[in-house]
């Protein structure tokens, strides 16, 4: 993966259900690699999100505010390896990451300190940990090796400061990662099966989800759309399999 980190791209994310995943992975195994670590290709993800006491962070990002951030600490289970994150997206669309190794979430730790004061445009002091989720992401990179797709499942959201758990069900959300507009194989998958982009922030969305305190009236079309989704009766189960047709899992 080191080839395709793309810590300055854009991103586009899509929303959709695990039986029209289990259709597009059947569609794209002949110009994708597929992810492995030690035999796993379905990895678990945990994160937890910070914000400021006023949440000044969820509500730029709710007013669509260019130059917003945010800050998590994301914990690569399979890896067992920890990071923390700040990212921001410029007025083009673009989002640019930077991060570092860490060993736990203490913000008064230098090191820590130290990189917040040179990309995060908050008082460290202000920030609290607020939602925390987590996920099963499998990951895709093209043959041309200029893009990757992340495919999360199994998303549960726990709120750290009000107590609530959401478990979000069917629901799957694809991301594409590539540096500017470069062709996309997957692109004309996704058209084919009806699979329109759709703006879905874990950050926001599990805040909002998860604590009724917060304003929400910029999000209620996608919170209204998201909880049609997890109506949807007895969705097959177990549609994402280890080795799902993809050819060569090496890059």
């Amino acid at each position: 993966m080191s080839g395709v980190k793309l810590m300055n791209r854009t991103d586009t994310k899509f929303v959709t259900t695990l039986p029209q995943l289990e259709r597009l992975l059947q569609m794209a195994g002949d110009d994708y690699y597929v992810q492995e670590i030690d035999g796993e290709r379905n990895m678990l993800y945990d994160t937890t999100y910070f914000d400021t006491l006023g949440f000044d962070m969820y509500s730029q990002h709710q007013q669509g505010h260019a130059g917003r951030q945010k800050i998590r600490f994301r914990t690569y289970v399979s890896s067992h390896l920890q990071f923390m994150e700040v990212k921001t997206k410029n007025n083009r669309g673009r989002t640019k990451k930077k991060r570092i190794e860490v060993g736990d979430m203490d913000l008064h730790d230098p090191v820590k300190r130290d990189f917040l004061a040179q990309t995060l445009r908050f008082d460290v002091d202000t920030l609290q940990a607020h939602t925390h989720n987590y996920f099963h992401r499998i990951t895709l990179v093209n043959k041309g090796k200029t893009e990757r797709l992340t495919i999360d499942t199994q998303l549960q959201f726990h709120n750290l400061l009000t107590d609530t758990h959401r478990d979000m069900g069917p629901l799957v959300i694809i991301e594409l990662k590539r540096d500017g507009l470069v062709f996309s194989p997957v692109l004309e998958m996704l058209r084919q099966l009806r699979i329109h982009p759709h703006g879905f922030s874990k950050y926001c969305m599990g805040a909002a989800l998860t604590n009724d305190g917060l304003p929400q009236h910029r999000f209620k079309q996608k919170l209204r759309e998201v909880e049609k989704i997890l109506n949807i009766p007895d969705p097959p189960q177990n549609l994402v399999r280890p080795n799902s047709g993809f050819g060569s899992s090496k890059l």
